[in-house]
């Protein structure tokens, strides 16, 4: 049996340091909620990169937001089977993402990187310098991206600005991405061209960007397979998940040269010590407007959730609205098996409860039911009502709003 929670003052907590703009987002509402970090106990979490895995998740814990993309520092799984909903902020983050791509594209392609080290370390010629710039410099002439085919693998959020800002620089671009949404196809320009499979893609592309999720599927898919199908001196641009790239292959593809240069956001030991890598510090989504565009989006849909049950961008369970009109509303994560939403609308049939209005979303194993009721109820039923629903079997948790 689940656990049914009655509505209160909610208390929010956060785990790292939140833009306050998000937090404003909480604060303007003082009479409906309380930012309280020494909670034991409180309704829902921020959280950007702290680490969640071996906390204990309190009974009243409802949901989890993480200001930014990546969910890998927090136990999804357990939230599930808790009925805790994870929210992210997929596309908050996407210009800053979007303007770093751009950004080392040109500058690696114009050897700029190289060139300022080398520069560097002319301190202490004196008037030499002038004379030595002149005669080093032939050994970092690069490239223009003009005319050049960027293949874009991926377009979501980032993967579509990308894209389409690209050709604003006269490239001819390439994408892939075989589960791409309405929403992006929309956004997206109609002079991208559709590359029919991935391998198209790398066999035409000059400069080769990925902007996909870690799965099992993705997982190294850049190896000594993939850059076999490539151009020679291809340059790679990696702002997703370092674990995209079998490193054993780039390291021997960047020795020979069939891979060109490699430009990562994801340093570690064994990247550090290749050739020709550009190793940036994680700095991808790294800007001021980034981490308050993320802040913002997670805390607005934690209100929304906490204050009407809709749920949008979850990771772990679907998404889920109904316009809010303030009529009483149950919201249940339930097991995704048959009868559930018969013994829940039974549940309110007991108490002559009409139904105004009611949706119904599943997600693998597991499902979301909000049901509006069209009585005025009066409040001393609520608790009586709980305690029914708690008696069914198969409810996770369950909320009267």
């Amino acid at each position: 049996m689940g656990t049914v929670i009655l509505d209160k003052v909610k208390t929010i907590k956060t785990l790292n340091n939140i833009a306050e703009n998000g937090l404003n987002v909480f604060k303007k509402d003082q009479e409906k909620y309380l930012i309280d970090n020494d909670s034991e106990n409180p309704d829902a979490i921020v959280l950007r990169s702290f680490n969640m895995h071996g906390m204990e998740l309190d009974a009243n814990l409802k949901a989890i937001a993480r200001a930014g993309a990546g969910v890998n520092n927090i136990p999804v799984d357990k939230c599930t089977e808790e009925g805790i909903v994870v929210f992210n902020t997929p596309g908050a983050n996407a210009n800053a993402v979007k303007e770093m791509v751009l950004t080392t594209l040109m500058a690696s392609s114009r050897n700029l990187f190289a060139g300022v080290e080398w520069t560097k370390t002319l301190e202490g010629e004196g008037n030499q310098i002038p004379k030595l710039v002149e005669a080093g410099k032939k050994q970092f002439v690069g490239n223009e991206i003009k005319g050049k085919t960027l293949g874009v693998i991926g377009l979501g959020a980032i993967g579509a600005l990308v894209a389409n800002d690209a050709l604003d620089l006269d490239m001819d671009v390439i994408g892939f991405d075989p589960f791409i949404s309405v929403d992006t196809a929309w956004n997206l320009s109609r002079n991208v061209q559709r590359a029919m499979t991935i391998e198209q893609l790398f066999a035409e592309s000059d400069y080769i960007t990925v902007h996909v999720p870690l799965t099992d599927d993705t997982k190294g898919m850049f190896n000594q397979g993939t850059f076999s199908i490539m151009k020679p001196g291809v340059q790679i641009f990696n702002f997703s998940r370092g674990e995209l790239v079998n490193e054993n292959d780039m390291e021997a593809g960047l020795e020979t040269g069939k891979v060109g240069r490699y430009v990562t956001d994801f340093p570690n030991e064994t990247v550090l010590k290749m050739k020709n890598v550009i190793p940036i510090p994680h700095l991808g989504a790294s800007t001021q407007e980034s981490e308050e565009n993320c802040a913002i989006m997670a805390a607005r849909q934690v209100k929304e959730f906490l204050e009407t049950g809709n749920i949008k961008n979850s990771v772990n369970f679907p998404n889920a609205s109904l316009p809010y009109t303030g009529k009483l509303r149950v919201a249940a994560f339930h097991q995704n098996v048959p009868n559930m939403v018969g013994q829940i609308t039974q549940a309110l049939s007991n108490y002559n409860l009409n139904i105004a209005d009611m949706v119904n979303r599943s997600r693998g194993g597991y499902a979301y039911t909000m049901v509006d009721i069209d009585n005025n109820v009066e409040e001393d039923v609520l608790p009586a009502l709980a305690e029914k629903m708690n008696q069914i079997e198969g409810i996770i948790t369950a909320r009267i709003i």
